[in-house]
């Protein structure tokens, strides 16, 4: 009679346990990448960020120069390559960047990387030209850049052309002097955009504030 008793009671037992421990389970925070904590009366998420939504700006890139330089050493000589990459979005922002690896796809990598830390922008007129006329320097090299009616193209070459084309200038007139060496060309012309000035910029120079500025340009 006691054996049949205690066969009846340790099932009931056995059920009333799992039951405990399902509830248990489900009262407890989920184990993962993604954990779940208070801290001050605030509840925080952690987790690998994985799905987030991240939006990637789109540049379109150009090389304008390999070289391959050497430098002799009591082994022999160390031969490496080195990239001049220009990169653009066609909507006024540019940069442009220089890498040097021993291998020319390392080289140019790290010339991409560069050109996305040294961005710049620039305001585009009406008929995709400048603004207004600048001069560029770096070195010994000068570029001259001129506003050119709608239709006219690009009248540059070689690293000029380049950058104007990838920062969205389609309308311009150039004239290089000096050196012709291409990195100093690059750098010069991107000294003659970061020279540019917009109608806003200009107002707000003459009048002092944007808000008068705002009210003569609406006068005038």
């Amino acid at each position: 009679m006691a054996e049949e008793l205690n066969k009846n009671v340790a099932p009931a037992e056995e059920a009333e346990v799992k039951a405990e421990a399902e509830a248990d389970q489900s009262a407890a925070p989920a184990r993962g990448n993604h954990k779940d904590f208070r801290k001050g009366g605030r509840r925080f998420s952690r987790g690998n960020g994985r799905g987030r939504r991240q939006e990637e700006k789109v540049f379109e890139e150009k090389v304008v120069k390999i070289s391959r330089v050497s430098k002799t050493t009591k082994g022999g000589k160390r031969i490496r390559f080195t990239a001049l990459v220009v990169i653009g979005d066609g909507k006024g922002k540019f940069g442009y960047g220089l890498g040097k690896s021993n291998e020319v796809p390392d080289a140019i990598k790290k010339a991409l990387a560069a050109a996305r830390k040294n961005l710049s922008q620039i305001s585009i007129a009406k008929g995709d030209t400048i603004t207004h006329t600048v001069m560029g320097h770096f070195g010994a090299t000068k570029v001259f850049l001129k506003p050119a009616p709608a239709g006219t193209g690009l009248v540059a070459g070689g690293a000029v052309r380049s950058i104007l084309e990838l920062a969205g200038v389609k309308n311009v007139y150039s004239k290089i002097y000096g050196a012709r060496t291409q990195g100093n060309v690059v750098k010069a012309t991107a000294d003659g955009l970061n020279q540019l000035k917009s109608y806003k910029n200009v107002l707000s120079v003459r009048y002092g504030k944007e808000e008068e500025a705002a009210e003569a340009a609406s006068a005038e």
